[in-house]
Formats: structure tokens, C-alpha cells, sequence
């Protein structure tokens, strides 16, 4: 038995089909108060399965908190809700917006290849709005104040899910913004920064978790990897969310970032922004969540938020 694909202390996928995933630093909920929140795990679908992790900021009063639905990263095939990073991140998040956050788990390709992960995280919104009288975390959330947000292939997810949620009389009004980080988005045309030869393994790596998470027979051209292939009218475009996309000054995928809110103003979306954090690289909020650009990012993060719900 070889191993076909690896992402070197994430992953390891093997000639049989097998998978091992390594185990990374997590962190465990608490509904005791730290650092300004409290987090819970919830099970949004039991048969499937998928969970979530809740954060809720403390209040000195009864208020309504905007809610924010996050998802991880990790090219479709890793990441988690529990990881230390995104933990502490997706807390200190919900403090500084004053959102309750819901943080995603949607399974994984290569077992579950797309579109299993938009499926699942829309179901969460669903999940969301079915429980709305029945979690009590949820009696604090303005569900007339809806963003997602998302790192990497959380981002591409956010979205997708966006397309949905557009789509539906359910969430029609709710949907405020989109805050997608670091977004994973691809194409068979390589990009400039793609074809620099310094950025070959990358662009390897990348193409790999492709590999691993498109439908079998499906090209980077998919509609879930190439944002240009979407199916929407324009009457259609016209209900898309306000997004500001954020990018890292050193890495691979700004391009692409750059090139995703120029489509959306293309399309017509009212009110696109990009965020550059010069300097920086992929994902580095997750990896260094108490950092100095990661608190400029959950700064930019809720003034984006908190324009709408003034």
C-alpha cells in the first residue's frame, strides 16, 4: 500500500482509498466565560454527520447579536473546528463584532468530494433557522443580521452558499455580507503568480487538494473551483451580499482573490472591498491568532459587521 497524496503533518491518502489525517493542537468548548465568551459544540446533523462549535460573546444585557456562520479551511480535505487556532481566533472573533459565531464541520473529501461541503454548510444555515426556538444560544441572535465567513476553502464556500441562500425565499433579506478570507478558488488558466517558477510547489500542493476534493472526472473549470462558471441570472446577481475579500500579501492564491471581487463588481454586486495584509501569508490568523495583523484583521472583520447593524 503507497501513499498517492500527502500534505506532509496534515494528511496522507493511500493507494486503497484510506485516509489518515494527523492530529493537530486542539482546543475543547467551554460554556464558562474566558477571555469575554463562552463556546459550545452542537450537532446540526446527526446521520451524516455534522457538527458545529458556537461562540457567544458576554453581555452585561439582554441584546441581539449579529450571527455569523464560519467555515474552515484546509483545501476541503482537513481542518476543523476544533483546532487551537481557529478556536481562539473564531472567540476573540465574537468579542471584538459582539457576533455569535457558528463554526462549521463539514465533511471531507477525498471520502466526500464536492459539492458534500457546500451541501453541508448550507444545511447549516438551514440548521440555524429550524432551531432558532429551541437553542437557547440562539434566542440572543438577530437572524435578520446574517454574514458568512471563511478561510481558504472556507471562503470558497461562503460563496457558494451565498448562491444558495440568494436563491431562497428563507433567507432572502437575511444575508447582510460576506467576509471571505484567503479564498480557494481555481481555474485550468494559471494565474501570474502561478506560473512563477518560485511558487511550484505550491502550486503542486494545490492542484493536489483539487485532485482530492473535485467530483472524479471534474476540472479545475468545475463551477465549485472556478467562480465564473456560475449559474446565476442577473436579476439573480442583484441580490448577491455586500463582501469584502481579504488577501495576504505572500501568498499564492491573492490573485485569485483579487480576481473574485472584480467579478462580483463585474456582476453587479453593490458594494465589493478588497483588504491586502501586506506581508503576510495564507492564513496566518489561524496559525498565529493572537497576533498583530490577525487583530487588525477581526478589527476590519467588525467594522464590516457592525455597519450594518448600527
Amino acid at each position: 500500500m503507497s501513499i498517492v497524496a500527502e500534505a506532509p503533518g496534515y494528511i496522507q491518502v493511500f493507494s486503497d482509498g484510506s485516509v489518515k489525517r494527523f492530529e493537530l493542537e486542539i482546543a475543547t468548548a467551554s460554556i464558562e466565560p474566558c477571555n469575554g465568551y463562552k463556546s459550545k459544540d452542537v450537532v446540526i446533523d446527526p446521520l451524516k454527520p455534522i457538527i458545529g462549535r458556537m461562540y457567544l460573546p458576554e453581555s452585561g444585557v439582554h441584546q441581539q447579536f449579529p450571527l455569523l456562520v464560519y467555515f474552515h479551511g484546509g483545501g476541503f480535505c482537513i481542518g476543523s473546528t476544533t483546532w487551537l487556532g481557529y478556536h481562539i481566533f473564531l472567540g476573540d472573533l465574537s468579542v471584538s463584532s459582539k457576533s455569535i459565531i457558528l463554526s462549521v464541520d463539514y465533511r471531507l473529501a477525498p471520502e466526500y468530494r464536492l459539492p458534500t461541503a457546500y451541501e453541508d454548510c448550507y444545511s447549516a444555515l438551514e440548521w440555524l433557522i429550524n432551531n432558532f426556538e429551541i437553542e437557547p444560544w440562539l434566542e440572543r441572535a438577530d437572524l435578520s443580521q446574517l454574514f458568512l465567513s471563511g478561510d481558504s476553502a472556507g471562503g470558497n464556500i461562503v460563496h457558494q452558499v451565498a448562491i444558495q441562500a440568494i436563491t431562497s425565499e428563507v433567507f432572502r433579506g437575511r444575508l447582510k455580507g460576506l467576509l471571505p478570507i484567503h479564498p480557494y478558488f481555481g481555474s485550468e488558466k494559471r494565474t501570474e503568480l502561478e506560473m512563477d517558477k518560485g511558487s511550484a510547489e505550491g502550486v503542486e500542493m494545490n492542484d493536489m487538494f483539487w485532485r482530492l476534493s473535485l467530483p472524479q472526472g471534474s476540472n479545475r473549470d468545475y463551477f465549485g473551483c472556478n467562480f465564473e462558471n456560475a449559474q446565476l441570472s442577473m436579476a439573480e446577481w442583484s441580490q448577491f451580499p455586500a463582501a469584502i475579500v481579504f488577501v495576504a500579501g505572500m501568498d499564492l492564491l491573492k490573485e485569485r482573490g483579487v480576481t473574485y471581487a472584480e467579478f462580483l463588481k463585474k456582476k453587479g454586486v453593490k458594494s465589493v472591498k478588497v483588504v491586502e495584509a501586506e506581508g503576510q501569508v495564507h492564513v496566518y490568523h489561524v496559525f498565529h491568532p493572537e497576533s498583530e495583523a490577525t487583530r487588525s484583521l477581526q478589527k476590519q472583520m467588525s467594522n464590516f459587521i457592525n455597519s450594518f447593524t448600527k
